[in-house]
């Protein structure tokens, strides 16, 4: 085998090769016999090729690649016919759907430029958009569920790099960035296995103590904000570590800073502001500002990216709800890079956010046995988009309301109060 360490690359060949088994151990917790489905960005060889190694040697059954192309995603966009953004690869998604449901695990790497098709046809990036994710939806609905160990970590590409650091030469962006997923994905140091055990445990704790509380909503209120989430009948927050319905112990998102459970999607009201620039599909969506009554956002406005914000609410019926609601401090290790990463996997772990449409049932107690239908009473909002973004800042407050409305600090000034 070629020795993988070469020093003439910006990316530091033995972080990136912690970063692929601490995805494969600590990600997903791989089990012998296993097979593992890995999707990625084409520039993202070099990691792929790092976690088959990792993952047989963890005794995978069959790692099996899908690589994606910005080159030929562009392709379509400019010279497809018009009627194929109206159709996506059902078949694919399908096949992904029975393996997740034979024990087949899920890694995803992110990597393409984020704006990408921000000089496309908007129009056919939206039509697309939704065709993709009706057919996703079979596949979908086994991750959003934990029906098997998943997860999802970041490369750093040439064309994402130029984004975050635009002033910077390629090579000098490429690996400033890659640091920046090294120290945000914890394997910036010899002992990552360890250090992940550790944050998780913090996680944990995080939320033991929620559950312990029993809130029935949560109130912020900060520069814009005058916002109550009610939470789901049932539900359980999670954080870290999650145990998949096969048993098997995944770090869904490599990083997370996150603990996070389902609000009651016909019980928010209030006004929120972002705190963040949201990327969507090659559109900055900056200051956000929406209205909500009995859990539908009725007012929505932008200053930049309105329309694609508008587009997106109108997916479907749940696309106007809340499926999350999830809690990092302002003074977690993304939000004091000070980068906007143009990418939600980083971007929400620099800041409390909501996420409109799907909710998870993993978030209710026994939510492996509810049917959708129970779910759906509980207050589990259901739609073919799942879209995280940031509300929280360093002058956010939050408060637990308790059965009897009584209130118990949660969040003040951005940071845990307890």
């Amino acid at each position: 085998m070629t020795d993988h360490r070469n020093t003439s690359t910006p990316i530091d060949p033995v972080k990136l090769d912690r970063l692929a088994e601490v995805a494969v151990k600590v990600g997903l917790g791989l089990r012998p016999g296993q097979d593992l489905l890995l999707t990625a960005p084409a520039i993202a060889l070099p990691l792929v090729r790092r976690i088959a190694v990792h993952a047989y040697k963890a005794g995978a059954g069959i790692v099996t690649p899908i690589l994606s192309d910005e080159e030929m995603t562009l392709a379509r966009y400019r010279y497809g016919h018009d009627s194929s953004f109206d159709r996506a690869a059902g078949w694919l998604y399908e096949g992904m759907a029975k393996a997740f449901s034979d024990n087949t695990a899920r890694l995803a790497i992110v990597g393409d430029n984020p704006m990408l098709l921000s000089g496309e046809d908007a129009s056919k990036v939206a039509r697309a958009s939704k065709a993709n994710s009706m057919a996703y939806q079979p596949a979908l609905e086994k991750i959003v569920n934990f029906d098997t160990n998943w997860n999802i970590i970041a490369y750093p590409s040439a064309s994402w790099a130029k984004q975050v650091f635009p002033d910077d030469p390629e090579e000098v962006a490429v690996g400033k960035l890659a640091d920046a997923i090294f120290a945000a994905s914890r394997v910036d140091r010899e002992d990552a296995t360890a250090n992940w055990a550790s944050h998780n445990a913090v996680l944990r704790e995080r939320t033991n103590w929620l559950n312990g509380q029993r809130f029935r909503a949560l109130q912020y209120s900060g520069p814009g904000t005058d916002l109550t989430i009610g939470l789901a009948d049932g539900h359980e927050w999670e954080g870290g570590a999650s145990l998949s319905k096969n048993g098997i112990s995944c770090n869904a998102n490599i990083p997370t800073e996150e603990v996070f459970t389902t609000p009651h999607c016909r019980r928010v009201y209030g006004h929120v502001v972002s705190s963040k620039p949201l990327s969507y599909q090659g559109t900055l969506i900056d200051n956000i500002a929406v209205r909500f009554e009995d859990g539908k956002i009725v007012d929505a406005k932008a200053s930049r990216g309105a329309e694609v914000l508008s587009k997106v609410l109108d997916t479907d019926e749940g696309a106007r709800r809340l499926g999350e609601v999830a809690l990092v401090p302002h003074s977690s290790p993304i939000s004091q890079s000070g980068l906007l990463f143009y990418n939600t996997l980083f971007d929400e772990n620099a800041a409390s956010h909501i996420a409109l449409g799907q909710c998870y049932s993993k978030c209710f107690i026994n939510g492996a046995q509810l049917t959708p239908q129970q779910i759906a009473a509980q207050g589990g909002n259901q739609s073919l988009i799942h879209i995280d973004w940031m509300i929280g800042s360093a002058e956010t407050d939050i408060d637990g309301i308790l059965a009897d409305g009584s209130k118990v600090p949660v969040f003040r000034k951005g940071e845990w109060a307890k």
